[in-house]
């Protein structure tokens, strides 16, 4: 069953100077199972399936050792739906990791899941009935005591304990693997807070359970409703300068940043993603969602290949290359920062060769796997428009060898730019020459002067125009209660009426 459904409504809060937002669940009690595929599963598509060789490495224990709880399960599961090559390590690491919480349904999902990939005549792997039996009753008599607390505060009508209740039973779904439940009492709690930052960490846990579930347009509401609250709102209207956010907004601004990136990447707003993430403060301010939600190599990889698909290179080196903070999240990836070097110093074929062999580990991540197709081709066609600007001519065979590529597939993919302007240029197939369109800038320079000249006439039209109305006094007086103070944004100006 897919993630629950989260939806936005406005709450007055009584110790904040402005009208914040609460989230509302319109889900599912069940929760939401582990969903693998965000590029199409659920309409039937079958996920692409990934190989790891010597040429496409993939250390799997170091890198699922960098997640705790269910998105180290998550990601292992992502992993085990789409690379056979490591299906049984994969299985293994999965077990290890749910067995040592308390999701018994993802438990049965991963064992289903695990025997449908072995090959026929293997013996299937039987679920442990024991240890089922044995965490659903320790999670059915600690649901009945968390809700006994409840109902027990909510009589007494202690506002803090009942948030408090609330708080522990969404925590108590979370980790049992039912997000729906999770949300309905995270969301319940909003109305019970006493101070900003009990509705900032109630946006937090919301957070926490739509990041993982890839619920982009959920996570992208909630990030900017939470932003609203931190900061108090819009300033009032009499007064011009912006408010400072609060010290609580301040220390979680990195996780909102965080959300807000993932939920532009999942929305394929690359360029919004890769801003985002090269503005992110230190890898400290990630506290407890370092490994939790995402980690400082996640950032490095999805703020870098996003900025390399969208943004110029003045502005990669600028953001990203010469931004300290950003620097620090590259030194968990060094083949990353090799990326950016060989891509600010045009060597191409590096590059491409770069992202091919780390294709198996871009593939298999749960963010990046439904995307990195697309990013490479951005970054590979930034790249061929990038070489090409300052020929007149040159040969594709010569072309193809700087990017590693075959006269054909070379040609290709110069045609397909060209037809969508991205190159000014046309192809002599025959010859194998790619030509840089000629420009007539003198007929261009021409066009822009008689436009400027069209311009300066209207304008001294309506100057004429304005003197003889006012040499014949007539002038059209502004209405009463209309400002004309030159510093009020809606002055009534009489030169609108000769527009």
């Amino acid at each position: 069953m897919g993630p629950a459904t989260i939806a936005v409504a406005p709450l007055t809060m009584q110790n904040m100077d402005v009208d914040p937002q609460v989230l509302l669940v319109d889900g599912s009690s069940q929760g939401s199972r582990p969903q693998a595929d965000s590029s199409g599963k659920a309409e039937g598509k079958k996920p692409t399936v990934v190989s790891v060789d010597d040429a496409h490495p993939f250390e799997l224990e170091s890198y699922i050792a960098g997640y705790s709880d269910r998105m180290a399960i998550k990601r292992l599961f992502y992993i085990l739906e789409r690379c056979p090559t490591l299906a049984k390590a994969t299985y293994q690491l999965a077990i290890q990791r749910i067995k040592a919480g308390r999701d018994t349904s993802f438990y049965k999902t991963a064992v289903d899941f695990y025997n449908t990939t072995l090959p026929e005549g293997e013996e299937h792997v039987k679920v442990d009935e024991g240890w089922v039996d044995s965490v659903s009753a320790n999670i059915t008599s600690e649901r009945n005591k968390l809700e006994a607390e409840l109902k027990t505060y909510q009589s007494n009508m202690i506002k803090e304990s009942i948030r408090m209740a609330h708080r522990d039973l969404g925590n108590f779904y979370r980790a049992t693997g039912d997000d729906g439940s999770a949300l309905k009492h995270y969301t319940k709690s909003r109305e019970f807070c006493t101070a900003s930052q009990h509705v900032l960490d109630m946006c937090l846990s919301v957070l926490e359970i739509a990041v993982p579930a890839d619920a982009a347009l959920d996570v992208a509401a909630t990030a900017a409703n939470t932003n609203a609250l931190g900061s108090g709102g819009p300033a009032p209207a009499a007064h011009t300068h912006k408010k400072a956010p609060s010290a609580e907004r301040e220390r979680v601004q990195t996780k909102l940043d965080v959300a807000i990136g993932l939920a532009c990447l999942g929305q394929t707003s690359y360029e919004k993603a890769a801003v985002t993430f090269l503005k992110l403060g230190p890898p400290k301010g990630l506290e407890d969602w370092n490994g939790k939600i995402i980690t400082p190599s996640d950032i490095a990889i999805y703020g870098t290949l996003c900025a390399l698909a969208t943004l110029s290179r003045g502005a990669i080196k600028a953001q990203l290359q010469q931004n300290e903070v950003f620097s620090v999240y590259l030194e968990q990836e060094p083949y990353v920062r090799e990326i950016v070097t060989a891509y600010m110093g045009s060597k191409f074929k590096t590059v491409l060769e770069l992202l091919d062999r780390y294709s198996s580990r871009h593939y298999l991540d749960i963010h990046l796997g439904a995307h990195i197709h697309d990013l490479t081709n951005l970054i590979r066609d930034r790249a061929l428009v990038l070489y090409f600007r300052p020929f007149a001519t040159v040969k594709l065979e010569k072309m193809g060898a700087a990017f590693g590529l075959t006269v054909e597939e070379l040609e290709r993919l110069v045609v397909g730019l060209i037809q969508s302007n991205s190159i000014k240029g046309r192809v002599d197939s025959r010859n194998k020459i790619l030509k840089a369109s000629v420009v007539d800038q003198r007929s261009i320079l021409f066009t822009h002067a008689a436009q400027a000249g069209a311009q300066i006439e209207a304008t001294n039209r309506k100057l004429l125009l304005r003197m003889r109305l006012q040499q014949a006094d007539l002038i059209v007086k502004p209405p009463k209660g209309a400002s004309t103070s030159p510093n009020d944004g809606n002055i009534w100006q009489q030169d609108d009426l000769l527009d």
